[in-house]
C-alpha cells in the first residue's frame, strides 16, 4: 500500500505546490480534485488541481511532469459530483464533466476516477435504480472503453438541510452494493472505501471489507467520532452532523488496526488517501498542513 492525500484539503496551492508539500512530508501519492473551475457550494468541493477541460497530450505531459520532478505519484482523479440529481440539466453537466474526468486519467495513464453514484435524495433508492441504471450502464462502459476503473466513495452525503431525507449518494451501504454491481457486473466499476461513513451508519467495516474486497479500487483515511450525549438527547432521526464529526486519522471512533488487517488481509495493494474533513484544523492554510503532517505521523505505524 502506499500512502498519500485527497488535495481538495489544500485548494490555495497549485498543483507544483501540492506535489512539493506531499513529498517534503513523506507522501507517496496525491488523489488530484478535478472539479470544473468555478468552484462548488458544498464544503470540500470545487477544487481544481487537474482542469479536465480541453485536457490534452500537452497538459498531460505537463502534469506528469510536475508529478515527477516530486517524486510523487497520482492515486486517482477524484470529483464527486451529483449525476443523479433532479435537476437533468445539472446532471448531464456532472456526467458530461465525470467523462473528461475519466479521458484525462486515460491520457496521464491513471488507472482510477473516484466519484459519486448520486442520488434524488427526496426519493427511495427503487425509485432511484432506473436513472441509476440509465446512467450508469454507459459510463462504466465507457470507462471500460479507455482503460479506467471507477471508484465509488461510500458517503451518503447526508448531512446537510439540503441532503435531506435521503442523501445524494446511493452507494451508502453493503446492501445497496451488492445490487450496484450485481446490476453492472463490470470489473472497471469498484468502490473508493471510506471507513468513516460506516462509523455511523454501525456497519461492521471489516465485514465490508471482506464481503467486498475485490471491488476496493481506492480507499481514503478519515475517521468520525459519534458524539454519544447529543445522540443520546436527538436520536437517530436527529440531524446526522449534530451527532457525528469528522476527524484525522485517530481522532475518531475507526479501528485502524483492524481496518489495515482487514484491508491486507483482502490482498489490497493500492493507495490509501488522508481525506481532511476536520474542521479544528480549518482555521488556516497552516493548520490544514499540520493535519497532513499529524495524520502522516500517525497512519505510519501501519503504511511506513
Amino acid at each position: 500500500m502506499k500512502l498519500g492525500f485527497v488535495s481538495a484539503i489544500l485548494p490555495d496551492l497549485s498543483l507544483q505546490e501540492v506535489a512539493a508539500y506531499a513529498a517534503e512530508t513523506g507522501y507517496s501519492c496525491v488523489e488530484l480534485m478535478c472539479w470544473p473551475p468555478g468552484g462548488a457550494e458544498r464544503r470540500y468541493a470545487g477544487v481544481t488541481h487537474v482542469n479536465a477541460d480541453g485536457f490534452d497530450k500537452a497538459r498531460a505531459d505537463e502534469v506528469q511532469g510536475v508529478m515527477r520532478a516530486s517524486g510523487v505519484e497520482i492515486s486517482g482523479l477524484g470529483y464527486y459530483p451529483n449525476p443523479l440529481a433532479p435537476d437533468l440539466e445539472e446532471a448531464d453537466v456532472c456526467v458530461q464533466h465525470i467523462r473528461k474526468v475519466i479521458l484525462a486519467a486515460e491520457m496521464l495513464g491513471i488507472g482510477v476516477v473516484n466519484t459519486f453514484i448520486g442520488r434524488d435524495w427526496t426519493k427511495s433508492i427503487d425509485d432511484n435504480w432506473p436513472r441509476f441504471k440509465e446512467t450508469w450502464t454507459p459510463l462504466v462502459k465507457f470507462a471500460e472503453d479507455h482503460g479506467v476503473k471507477i471508484g465509488i466513495e461510500n458517503c451518503p452525503m447526508l448531512f446537510t438541510e439540503d441532503e435531506w431525507p435521503g442523501g445524494k449518494n446511493l452507494a451508502q451501504s453493503p446492501a445497496v452494493w451488492t445490487r450496484m454491481f450485481n446490476e453492472i457486473p463490470s470489473d472497471h466499476f469498484g468502490l473508493n472505501f471510506d471507513p468513516s461513513h460506516l462509523v455511523w451508519q454501525f456497519i461492521d467495516c471489516e465485514k465490508a471489507i471482506r464481503d467486498f474486497g475485490d471491488r476496493i479500487v481506492h480507499a481514503h483515511a478519515k475517521d468520525a467520532k459519534i458524539e454519544w450525549s447529543v445522540l443520546s438527547e436527538v436520536g437517530i432521526f436527529g440531524r446526522i452532523i449534530d451527532w457525528h464529526t469528522p476527524k484525522l486519522p485517530g481522532m475518531g471512533d475507526v479501528d485502524w488496526g483492524k481496518y489495515f488487517s482487514a484491508l491486507t488481509d483482502a490482498g489490497y495493494q493500492g493507495p490509501v488517501c488522508v481525506e481532511v474533513e476536520d474542521r479544528a484544523y480549518e482555521g488556516s492554510l497552516e493548520l490544514r498542513k499540520l493535519s497532513l503532517r499529524q495524520s502522516k505521523a500517525f497512519l505510519s505505524q501501519y503504511i511506513p
